[in-house]
């Protein structure tokens, strides 16, 4: 177990440097544990396009699964980075917190569920990690048990930045597009937009998820952009940018900035973080790669730009 060993940044602080090897065992257990508190969402929450109705969304203070049905009331789970709570709060008023501390996940997965269960919530979920090779089931799970303060608030400060980015990408796009939302599959901030037709059948083959899952999620072409922490496929904190289904001459794409490449394996651009961190505009930086990415699926597959598409409107001025 690791205890808070890194200062977090102020509040409203530049955007964090963060580096995957320093904190990867926090980051491996915190993604199980969205994983479970992600899992009650779904159960719960009537099924949306995309996967869309599984997903949580950043904060002010951290991620929150946003209101999930129960009965004639509501219930919200929200992971706060600042006071290291999680937070369960239901709409009559009724409130479980339990401290974000290094422990296990089996530990996690049985005072989480208790605590539901002391709201009269009543909830099932499949104890097993999706989107991870070999994963442990979450009621038998001691190996996980890391929780660094400092680096999972380092980690949420670089989400509310990219979160206010994508927010901005969203708005240059009429057509059909996803909430800038973070899935806990894949532990990956996106938004992902559409050209309105539909896709070759997904060949799925995604670990620990149903190919029909896949399938469903790519049913229309798509070009989405991504912040990914990093993983044992890629040991750096990255952002991404991909299309489906990739069209010919995508990969050979000239995309911005520089540092953006393609990578053969993952089948996207890649640019890491460390490149916007650092950059002396970090927000243009990404928005750059963000749209330059677009462009290059939406122009190798031929959409429809002038529909899809619109100049962004300004700030009102106040009155």
């Amino acid at each position: 177990m690791t205890d808070s060993t890194t200062s977090p940044p102020r509040a409203g602080a530049a955007w964090p440097a963060l580096s995957y090897p320093e904190w990867k065992d926090t980051l491996a257990t915190l993604h199980l544990w969205t994983q479970i508190v992600g899992k009650v969402r779904l159960m719960r929450t009537p099924w949306l396009n995309h996967s869309w109705h599984v997903v949580l969304y950043v904060t002010a203070r951290g991620i929150t699964t946003s209101p999930i049905p129960d009965g004639e009331r509501t219930f919200e789970v929200c992971f706060d980075f600042i006071d290291h709570e999680l937070d369960i709060v239901a709409s009559d008023g009724k409130v479980e917190t339990m401290p974000l501390r290094p422990m296990t996940v089996a530990a996690f997965y049985r005072e989480f569920m208790n605590r539901l269960t002391r709201l009269g919530i009543s909830v099932r979920i499949h104890p097993v990690p999706n989107e991870i090779p070999d994963g442990i089931r979450f009621d038998q799970d001691e190996t996980h048990s890391s929780y660094d303060a400092g680096q999972a608030n380092r980690f949420w400060c670089a989400l509310y930045h990219v979160d206010r980015v994508f927010k901005r990408f969203r708005t240059r796009f009429i057509g059909k597009s996803s909430p800038v939302h973070f899935f806990w599959g894949g532990f990956d901030l996106a938004v992902t937009r559409f050209s309105g037709r539909t896709a070759p059948k997904h060949p799925g083959g995604i670990p620990n998820m149903p190919d029909w899952v896949a399938q469903e999620a790519y049913s229309h072409e798509v070009a989405s952009v991504g912040f990914w922490p990093g993983g044992d496929m890629l040991p750096e904190t990255i952002f991404y940018a991909y299309g489906y289904p990739e069209p010919p001459g995508y990969a050979q794409a000239s995309v911005r900035p520089g540092a953006a490449k393609f990578h053969e394996g993952l089948r996207e651009f890649v640019l890491p973080y460390s490149e916007v961190q650092g950059a002396a505009d970090p927000e243009a930086t990404l928005l750059e790669f963000a749209q330059s990415t677009y462009e290059a699926e939406a122009n190798l597959a031929k959409w429809d730009r002038v529909a899809l598409e619109r100049a962004e409107i300004p700030l009102p001025k106040a009155r």
